[in-house]
């Protein structure tokens, strides 16, 4: 069974559709829901969620909740962290590096929370993505174009509670397809990111251990992983 997602994907199922099953199949990250499991190219499991927010006088204010699907092949590549603990994996960028580059599909859903301009949004995703390149000497002129592609992508949307960003990282490339939709507009808009510079600092910007832009996923993903590892 298969259902269409806001994104304009086929998420496809394991179960039939009805309420009982498709609660089985659906977790909650913060009052959004997210398949346990989806299909791209394969099937991938959803192994890792969290949020991202900011504490404003005492104040939590969440922007974003976000479902990491990876390939459970992906366990095969992290043997070499087999029994150590979610929370000592969590501190690990070694680990997180090898998440990174493993040779597996990997895909973030992030669903927004509190509305922004796409703008606010691309910006931040271009400084934290440029200051990465820079400290490791990577930012030069393709870089830069590739960056200023994605921040005009962004640029005129707005970012509706509950609207979808993406981004598809397939195993046999280095490229990433971002993808964005929002209720009430036509056809999910998509761009390809072909700089594999870049595509490698979006993977570091939100699975890069403890730099990564969300502590709650990284967090839950090396939970999961370390129980993965553990069967």
């Amino acid at each position: 069974m298969h259902i269409m997602t806001k994104e304009g994907k086929f998420i496809f199922l394991s179960t039939p559709l009805s309420s009982t099953n498709m609660a089985s199949e659906m977790v909650m990250v913060d009052d959004v829901s997210f398949p346990s499991h989806i299909t791209t190219t394969k099937p991938l499991s959803l192994l890792g969620h969290g949020i991202t927010d900011i504490e404003i006088h005492f104040l939590q204010i969440k922007f974003t909740a976000i479902g990491v699907y990876i390939d459970p092949e992906i366990v095969g590549h992290l043997q070499k962290w087999k029994g150590k603990s979610g929370a000592e994996l969590a501190e690990d960028d070694d680990f997180f590096d090898c998440v990174i580059s493993a040779p597996v599909d990997k895909y973030l859903r992030i669903v927004v929370i509190k509305e922004i301009k796409g703008s606010q949004y691309g910006v931040q995703l271009e400084s934290s993505v440029r200051d990465r390149l820079a400290a490791d000497d990577k930012y030069e002129d393709d870089e830069e174009i590739a960056l200023e592609q994605i921040v005009e992508f962004f640029q005129s949307k707005y970012f509706k509670k509950d609207s979808v960003i993406t981004f598809s990282f397939p195993a046999t490339s280095n490229i990433v397809e971002i993808g964005f939709s929002s209720e009430g507009t036509e056809e999910p808009k998509t761009m390809k990111v072909e700089n594999a510079n870049v595509v490698e600092m979006i993977k570091k910007w939100y699975l890069g251990g403890t730099t990564a832009y969300s502590p709650s996923t990284i967090s839950s993903l090396a939970n999961k992983l370390s129980l993965e590892l553990s069967k």
